[in-house]
């Protein structure tokens, strides 16, 4: 009897919590000028890592289709109107009319290069370094330009992203795909078939190179792997002297 007496009192002497001293303490945590920047760049850096997951995962998913038709294409049956295996091989050109036209304003990043290297091929977003995995092309005037397909093939992947803006993938007959991304005015569909030098779009902006204002993103992958090249390795542009 004494046993549950004495447990009773300790139950009656727990302390209380007070929920006006713990609301009076979470205002306080908040009215700190700090918390909101820190909760702000928290959230971009969780909203830019499933974006690029999503995105990851759709181009992903187009590789698997577009190695699915290549293999395909090797054994005789094109299918879908794909780029015959042996057909006129191409060298990949740069994906503007004149490379005169243009500069190379973020150039690709290579973990062998020197430091300085490497910090020019930085881009700071959300308060995170990100590594540029192409090649950044604009116009001295900022003006917009016409963007062409680096070489033929079809069309895997026309879609629009939050950060890196509205983006075009081509598959070729090579393995390779190209991507061009921070586009205006797309003028290919998903599934198309197209030729070295066409139009697919015009230079545009995104989110993610905000600083480079009108520009063109180009990339270069390995549809198997999914492993990003230097383009400036491929590129094979002739430029006719005057």
């Amino acid at each position: 009897m004494s046993d549950q007496k004495q447990g009773f009192d300790n139950k009656s002497n727990a302390p209380k919590t007070n929920p006006g001293a713990e609301q009076s303490a979470m205002k306080r945590f908040f009215a700190k000028k700090w918390v909101f920047p820190v909760i702000y760049v928290a959230a971009a850096a969780i909203i830019l890592t499933l974006t690029t997951w999503l995105y990851q995962n759709a181009a992903s998913k187009n590789v698997n289709e577009a190695v699915s038709q290549s293999e395909q294409v090797s054994k005789g049956d094109p299918g879908n109107g794909a780029v015959a295996a042996n057909g006129p091989q191409e060298n990949m050109k740069w994906p503007v009319k004149d490379k005169n036209d243009v500069d190379v304003v973020l150039k690709f990043y290579d973990r062998n290069s020197s430091s300085e290297a490497k910090a020019q091929s930085t881009i700071e977003y959300a308060d995170t370094f990100v590594p540029n995995t192409g090649l950044a092309l604009a116009r001295k005037d900022k003006a917009t330009f016409d963007v062409l397909a680096a070489m033929s093939g079809k069309v895997s992947a026309v879609a629009t992203d939050p950060v890196v803006g509205n983006l075009v993938e081509i598959t070729h007959a090579d393995g390779k795909v190209t991507v061009y991304q921070s586009l205006s005015d797309v003028k290919v569909q998903k599934g198309q078939d197209v030729k070295q030098g066409d139009v697919i779009a015009k230079a545009g902006r995104n989110d993610l190179e905000k600083a480079q204002d009108v520009h063109l993103h180009f990339e270069v992958r390995q549809a198997a792997s999914g492993t990003v090249l230097n383009p400036e390795n491929l590129l094979t542009q002739k430029e006719e002297k005057k």
